[in-house]
């Protein structure tokens, strides 16, 4: 047994411990993260997708398409102009390959440059304005490059996003990053930081088309990149995110309230019946 009197010095001495260590305990568990330069409302899926610096209402389902269609026509026009390579990446890729146009329940759009061409944005294009009118309405849009472009690793993951497209009237945008060689032991590998990797031969030479109506550009293996990204069967499945494609068209269109309810009613009668066919075997 410890005499008491020498447990109230070893009580007094964790006590002093404590108290010494805690501030440092405290500091190593709000250790701050890298500010994020580019900010947004948040709250919603739909509200991550604006810049908080222009932000000033959601856009409706019917308008925000139309919103989407003028930032990418703005942003390949004025790229293009200016000699510079940059391709459509991620959802937006897939949109062209369906049917050259943005997906309906896509939010924002993606792009890609490579990190050559990046620097030549910071050093040249950056913080500048450009105007387009679409249907006789101007609107400005900046090309903003984020000072941690320049960043090799995607650190604690607050600035992934490398540059943005934003129409400054409502803070809609397009997400640009930029693809490098990343990796000494894996030459001929593009990644961006978000770890999605590319070989050389996958994305040149670009090929040469046509989104939303204006001249862009897409990686030479598109459809392999698509496949590993999404997976086979986003190149076959005609119906997502409360849509469906219509084949008459070439287009997707919203369900309505009925057939989104014929659609749980099917699929809740196939799982019954799977579950029968269990319960029998």
């Amino acid at each position: 047994m410890i005499p008491s009197s020498w447990t109230s010095i070893l009580l007094a001495a964790c006590a002093f411990s404590t108290a010494f260590a805690s501030p440092t305990s405290r500091f190593q568990r709000t250790k701050r993260l890298t500010p994020k330069y580019f900010t947004e409302p948040g709250g919603s899926l739909a509200l991550s997708h604006y810049d908080q610096r222009y932000f000033k209402g959601e856009i409706s389902y019917e308008e925000h398409r139309d919103v989407l269609r003028q930032l990418i026509r703005s942003y390949l026009t004025t790229l293009h102009e200016h000699g510079v390579e940059t391709w459509l990446a991620h959802g937006t890729l897939l949109g062209w390959w369906w049917n050259g146009q943005i997906m309906p329940w896509d939010y924002d759009l993606d792009v890609q440059v490579s990190n050559n061409t990046m620097t030549w944005l910071g050093e040249n294009m950056n913080r500048t304005e450009h105007t387009h009118s679409f249907n006789d309405v101007s609107k400005t849009y900046l090309l903003d490059v984020n000072p941690h472009h320049v960043d090799l690793t995607r650190g604690d993951g607050m600035n992934i996003i490398d540059a943005r497209w934003i129409d400054t009237s409502n803070g809609m945008f397009i997400d640009i990053t930029a693809v490098r060689e990343r990796d000494a032991d894996m030459p001929g590998t593009w990644s961006c930081k978000n770890k999605h990797r590319y070989g050389s031969q996958d994305l040149w030479p670009m090929r040469v088309t046509e989104f939303e109506g204006v001249k862009a550009r897409i990686p030479y293996n598109f459809e392999d990149i698509l496949r590993g990204e999404y997976g086979d069967k986003s190149l076959v499945v005609e119906e997502f995110q409360g849509h469906r494609w219509n084949r008459d068209i070439n287009e997707w269109v919203k369900m309505t309230d009925d057939e989104m309810k014929q659609r749980r009613e099917a699929a809740e009668q196939r799982k019954r019946e799977e579950l029968e066919k269990k319960g029998q075997n």
